[in-house]
């Protein structure tokens, strides 16, 4: 049935008041959001997204590098403990020692010995001595001296005598030093030993080694020595 011509009309007046063609149905779609949307406003959401993206990935890191450190073992810089053998420095000026003629087998026997004598007795390194080195020797400061050759010690039969690595010794305390002489060498051999440095006799182990290696036991073996 055909429309009369006041409806036309007043379709015709809708259209001009909203500018919207009239379908030929005369049924209106919904108008779509979107399409009413300002373009701009698309462009602001997406840069929004990237700020908020760029501030939050240096507060990961950072979330990320506490995390590690926090778990990670710590790097020691203790300083380390210096060794309870340490000694300080020590001299090493020559050792004032005199050196007697020596005949000639003592003289032989004495080089065997310096030979075979340790560069350090305990923690007590070598030092130069001012005459013959081929018969004596000194160790730390004060000094420790090695005498080879002499005369045999004379001492009262009542005196003890010590064995030390399978050579005898007589002891004698003076005011400054302890005074050590084998007595069962065919050469004689004296060590003296500083009062500072006290138990004299574990002083000598060492120096007993090279005798018994270089130096033949002989002379008036005392009682006391004898195995």
């Amino acid at each position: 049935m055909a429309k009369s011509s006041a409806a036309l009309d007043g379709d015709a007046a809708r259209d001009a008041a909203d500018g919207t063609p009239e379908p030929a149905d005369g049924n209106r779609e919904p108008a779509d959001p979107a399409a009413d949307a300002p373009a701009g406003r698309d462009r602001t959401m997406r840069g929004a997204a990237l700020l908020a993206t760029l501030v939050a990935l240096p507060i990961t890191l950072l979330v990320a590098v506490l995390a590690f450190n926090k778990i990670s073992p710590e790097t020691s810089t203790a300083t380390p403990t210096p060794s309870a053998t340490t000694v300080g420095a020590q001299a090493t000026t020559p050792v004032e020692m005199a050196a007697p003629a020596l005949a000639a087998r003592p003289a032989t026997v004495c080089r065997a010995l310096l030979s075979q004598l340790p560069d350090r007795i305990r923690d007590r390194a070598q030092r130069p001595v001012t005459a013959g080195p081929e018969q004596n020797a000194a160790y730390g400061d004060p000094a420790l001296t090695v005498a080879c050759g002499g005369t045999e010690p004379t001492f009262p039969s009542t005196d003890e005598v010590w064995t030390v690595n399978r050579v005898c010794w007589h002891l004698a305390e003076q005011e400054d030093a302890a005074v050590l002489t084998t007595v069962d060498r065919e050469t004689p051999i004296t060590v003296r030993v500083p009062r500072s440095y006290e138990q004299p006799l574990q002083w000598v182990p060492t120096i007993s080694s090279a005798i018994v290696e270089t130096v033949p036991s002989g002379g008036a073996i005392p009682s006391g020595c004898q195995r």
